[in-house]
């Protein structure tokens, strides 16, 4: 069994993302792109985001820490801390309405 304080991984990531050049801090905590399940925490600095991109099978977005907004076309939804937000099966990106943390789940 493996535990992980996803709060404090978040304050950590975010504060290397407040420090990049990027503006973005990330790593896997649970499976990996060999496994079905791959669960990633993500920090992004005010204004960032990650580019469009799809994955086959289910995302999912858990808001940690801030503000976050999921865009997928035309559509868009905003995040807070504690939503669980479900994208759907197509091209999508994430964004930092403010500094922000999510953990960022893909299932194939």
């Amino acid at each position: 069994m493996t535990r992980v304080s996803l709060t404090a991984l978040a304050r950590d990531l975010l504060a290397l993302a407040r420090e990049a050049d990027t503006g973005r801090s990330a790593t896997t905590v649970h499976g990996g792109h060999d496994r079905s399940l791959r669960q990633t925490v993500m920090a992004l600095r005010q204004g960032e985001h990650i580019h469009e991109h799809e994955h086959p099978g289910e995302v999912t977005v858990h808001v940690l820490y801030g503000r976050v907004r999921l865009v997928a076309g035309r559509d868009s939804w905003d995040g807070r801390p504690g939503d669980l937000l479900a994208m759907p099966e197509r091209r999508h990106r994430v964004e930092a309405v403010q500094d922000c943390a999510f953990l960022f789940t893909t299932a194939r």
